[in-house]
């Protein structure tokens, strides 16, 4: 049977949407030109992860300065022409580009045409993280653009995580809809959880029940742990799992939320950055004879203490011959604000391509038989045989979870 090449890769969001979709252009050329198939880009990847950011919000104050960043980035989404819909869309008359228009011109601002092209100029079916702009709401939503049909179906994240409640809203389950697509003479389904979602066994299930073989996982978690769950994710739903996270230095996070993070670690070079944006300030330097050890800060907010000179185990290049490789890493990530960590992952839970850490220029890219979906069926299909739906009853209000045929 022939295979289908999957690539994903890590490249952080640009100064303007209009920048994003110029380089997500290129990207696809540069994956066409590695005959890939199937393209996955990250969790708001056209509009931007507003990460480091609580738009100046506490409770009971939210200050100007912090709607007006918030206008900002509003005005950074993009309006692919659809309806709110109770946070479901217009769903299929949307697809099919069958909702009126005032003066018969596309509806939107050109985002949903612009990415058709892109998608039918390369041949690669592309699918990603898009911040999407509906009336006065915001949603974190994923596009499945298909090279012949073009947009075939556009799903909006269910549950928010943490702060990004406070500008993202609520999509419907209704749109964990998967979509199918034929690529090489092989059927395709395919279906999209972002981010957190991927943290849902509510939402694995609606996917897996839908009987998908390729499981699409853009993302704003770059933390190691988060291997672990794609790779569960391919033994639990025995289908092919591809991630996609940004790799953002932090003189080069988009938008401006991402330009306060900048501006403040350029303005106290004593300090950094943690995963969740939190800016931590370290000592400043005192005399050398009695200097304070130099220290970092890893993931998990824990603080590595290190050595000052060869004497106390830093060598020439400046690393610490006596920390941990996971430490290393911490003293890596000291420039990046988000880490990537694309992935590609068998249904047996091998992994086949990535992690992609601290990479925005590179794609990662497999080569998957379609066939070891089934073959892993033979001893668990959560969705069938081994789900005991004689005992459980398993639905979504407004999804269909029919099987789709292989």
């Amino acid at each position: 049977m022939p295979t289908v090449r999957v690539g994903t890769a890590s490249p952080a969001s640009g100064p303007t949407t209009a920048a994003t979709l110029r380089h997500l252009a290129g990207l696809a050329h540069r994956a066409a030109s590695q005959s890939i198939d199937i393209l996955l880009l990250p969790e708001a990847y056209i509009g931007g992860y507003p990460r480091g950011t609580a738009f100046g919000a506490v409770i009971g104050e939210r200050p100007f300065q912090g709607r007006e960043e918030f206008a900002k980035y509003f005005d950074q989404a993009v309006d692919l022409g659809d309806t709110v819909g109770a946070g479901a869309g217009a769903g299929a008359k949307w697809v099919k580009k069958e909702l009126p228009s005032d003066d018969d011109a596309p509806r939107g601002d050109g985002t949903r045409e612009e990415l058709e092209k892109i998608a039918s100029d390369t041949g690669v079916f592309i699918v990603t993280g898009i911040i999407e702009r509906v009336g006065g709401s915001l949603y974190c939503a994923v596009v499945y653009v298909c090279p012949k049909a073009g947009i075939i179906g556009k799903r909006r994240k269910v549950m928010p995580t943490g702060t990004e409640r406070l500008c993202w809203a609520q999509g419907s389950p209704a749109t964990l809809k998967a979509v199918s697509t034929t690529i090489r003479g092989q059927r395709v389904n395919l279906a999209a959880a972002i981010c957190w979602e991927n943290y849902m066994p509510f939402v694995r299930q609606a996917l897996y029940e839908q009987n998908i073989n390729l499981y699409l996982a853009p993302t704003a978690d770059g933390r190691d742990a988060w291997m672990s769950l794609m790779r569960t994710i391919g033994v639990e739903g025995r289908c092919y799992v591809v991630s996609s996270n940004m790799a953002v230095r932090k003189d080069n996070t988009p938008g401006a939320p991402s330009q306060a993070i900048s501006a403040r670690s350029r303005a106290r070079r004593s300090s950094t950055i943690t995963d969740e944006g939190f800016e931590i300030a370290l000592p400043g330097p005192s005399p050398a004879r009695h200097r304070r050890r130099k220290s970092v800060f890893d993931e998990d907010g824990n603080e590595i203490v290190l050595g000052c000179d060869e004497e106390n185990g830093i060598d020439q290049n400046g690393a610490d011959s006596r920390v941990s490789a996971r430490q290393q890493s911490a003293l890596k990530t000291d420039t990046w604000v988000s880490r990537g960590g694309s992935s590609i992952v068998s249904p047996f839970g091998d992994v086949l391509a990535g992690p992609q850490w601290e990479d925005d220029e590179g794609i990662v890219f497999a080569d998957i038989d379609l066939r070891d979906c089934i073959r892993g069926r033979l001893d668990l299909d959560t969705a069938g045989h081994y789900s005991r739906n004689d005992s459980f009853n398993f639905s979504v209000n407004g999804l269909d979870l029919d099987p789709l045929p292989y």
